[in-house]
């Protein structure tokens, strides 16, 4: 992490315990050194025990820092994406989302209990289900066994990301959303779910409208090593592998909106 992203990120970051006198043993390793483990973590896709033996990272990643298991919406990635969109003279919480999903193979840690054969895309392993805002920031992500469907696995991740950002009033999806899932997110959610589908006479590539974005997501998270391919033995750090590989992301252009312009 350089320090123009250090200096932004420390804001952002939850004060400890024990600095606002709740009692507890001081943290051993500093809060930087702990990101910088897990950016390594999810950037290379090491384990946690086989970083370079020249690296002072080593000791972190073997513990794996508690704030890379963190349940989504907490800890660092939300208000990181907060400031993103403020530094980009948006509104803090976002009314526009997209929803889809992606399945990826498992590794041979991944237990039976949370994969499955997905029969559309031909991958036994598990499905990572994201909502992100216009910007193509996270809002939320659900991982579960990849036969689990779309419109079973959304009525879950909607109702989380619903209730984390009220503002939310409009969701775009691709067709595998339809049936009753339009009419159960409107009644229970609030939330106007859009079908953008792609037009049966077009041949080929084609971006469709607001679903391009959250492709784009999948295709910045492929460029994490860790995420090729889902080696979380639980599905919760599977999420959270999902939500720091985009803080990457985000720390970078939070770093660079500062930089002065020539």
């Amino acid at each position: 992490m350089t320090d123009a992203e250090w200096a932004r990120v420390l804001p952002l970051l939850p004060v400890p315990g024990w600095m606002r006198g709740r009692g507890g043993r001081p943290e051993a390793y500093c809060h930087q050194a702990m990101l910088d483990a897990i950016r390594y973590l999810v950037g290379t896709g090491s384990s946690g025990g086989r970083c370079p033996p020249t690296s002072r990272r080593g000791p972190h990643l073997r513990i794996l820092p508690p704030m890379a298991r963190q349940r989504p919406g907490q800890g660092v990635p939300r208000p990181v994406a907060r400031e993103v969109r403020e530094e980009l003279e948006r509104d803090a919480e976002p009314t526009a989302a997209v929803i889809d999903s992606q399945s990826v193979k498992a590794d041979a840690v991944v237990g039976t209990d949370s994969r499955g054969f997905d029969g559309g895309k031909l991958i036994n392993g598990r499905k990572r289900h994201v909502v992100v805002d216009t910007l193509g920031l996270l809002l939320g992500v659900l991982v579960t066994a990849a036969d689990v469907r779309d419109r079973t696995a959304a009525q879950v991740l909607l109702e989380q990301v619903a209730a984390a950002h009220h503002r939310l009033a409009l969701v775009w999806a691709d067709g595998g959303y339809t049936a009753s899932l339009v009419e159960y997110c409107l009644a229970t959610f609030a939330l106007a779910l859009t079908i953008v589908k792609r037009s049966d006479d077009r041949r080929g590539f084609v971006v469709l409208p607001k679903r391009w974005i959250v492709e784009r997501l999948f295709s910045h998270l492929m460029r994490s090593r860790r995420l090729v391919r889902d080696f979380e033995r639980r599905t919760t750090s599977a999420e959270a592998m999902v939500y720091w590989s985009k803080t990457l992301l985000m720390t970078r252009r939070l770093a660079r909106s500062r930089l002065p312009r020539g």
